[in-house]
């Protein structure tokens, strides 16, 4: 039986593959010591993801642990690159 007959709704729980790349990227920079709000105005960033995937990424538990709430919350304070905009 295939995966999808299984579980039909399952493609609503899925990640693309496009947000783990920014996601790692993300935190990869972050790392690098560079602020979220200039990593969020990258190219790379704002060129695979919609401003809706955007949400999602500062809602991804690993993202949270590696930049923190603080920094995602000013982000989401000043609706930087958030689908609200």
């Amino acid at each position: 039986m295939p995966d999808w007959w299984r579980n039909p709704f399952s493609f609503l729980f899925q990640r693309s593959s496009a947000e783990e790349r920014v996601a790692a990227y993300v935190i990869r920079e972050h790392e690098r010591g560079r602020a979220l709000k200039e990593i969020l105005d990258d190219p790379y960033v704002q060129n695979r993801l919609t401003p809706e995937q955007r949400d999602r990424l500062l809602d991804r538990p690993e993202v949270i642990r590696a930049i923190g709430d603080d920094p995602i919350e000013a982000v989401r304070r000043n609706g930087h690159g958030l689908a609200s905009t």
